[in-house]
């Protein structure tokens, strides 16, 4: 598939040295913006160049926030087993993500190279799209976050991912999305073959230091391999 620079997702990017050996792709969540994860950059410290895309989810009306506009890659019907989920909403900005990586891919990066990486709900957009993408990627990280739509995954996963490595953080202390969300979702991955490298810290619905220097070496990992 090949994209247009019109139709994709306006990004903040950081190129970290000349021939990035790595491009990631990271989603920030609800309300906030590319910017958000820009600082983390240098607090990785990566001992190689990378090249990190970080796109503005579109302005949307969100239901929960009483039907105000803010970026999101989706709309949040509301909290707790059972409820409806914004499946449109989702399928809507996994195929943006999708131009992304076509992007990625088209400056030369090769698909083997490029990670899809996000936090809350675009945590949960990186691991629907990255599930499903017909090449074999990277790997993905799952911060703070959970598995959405999970009862289609087994119909529409591809077999290019089925090794996929996946990174999963989550902070014990969560109130905005609680650990048992998370452990849920691993626990559905796990079910389906999937190897997840699973992570908790003493944190609420952030990230921390320790979480930063777990995610430079796993990244440093996808390089070496």
């Amino acid at each position: 598939m090949t994209s247009s620079i019109d139709s994709l997702l306006e990004s903040v990017e950081i190129t970290t040295g000349p021939a990035p050996q790595l491009a990631v792709i990271w989603l920030h969540g609800l309300g906030a913006d590319g910017h958000d994860f820009e600082p983390l950059v240098p607090e990785l410290g990566l001992g190689f160049a990378a090249r990190f895309v970080f796109p503005h989810a579109p302005l949307r009306p969100v239901t929960i926030n009483g039907g105000m506009r803010m970026r999101a890659w989706y709309d949040i019907f509301g909290f707790g087993g059972g409820l409806q989920e914004d499946a449109a909403g989702i399928r809507v900005s996994a195929a943006a993500v999708t131009r992304l990586i076509d992007r990625e891919i088209e400056r030369g990066v090769p698909v083997e190279r490029i990670v899809l990486a996000g936090f809350s709900q675009g945590g949960a957009i990186a691991l629907h799209t990255a599930l499903r993408d017909a090449r074999p990627l990277a790997g993905v990280l799952a911060l703070s976050t959970y598995l959405p739509i999970a009862d289609t995954l087994a119909a529409e996963r591809s077999d290019a991912n089925l090794r996929l490595p996946i990174f999963m953080a989550h902070g014990s202390a969560d109130a905005m999305l609680p650990l048992a969300l998370a452990e849920s979702s691993r626990r559905t991955l796990e079910t389906l073959g999937y190897a997840v490298e699973w992570h908790v810290y003493p944190m609420a619905h952030a990230v921390c230091a320790p979480e930063i220097a777990t995610i430079a070496t796993w990244l440093a990992a996808r390089v070496a391999s």
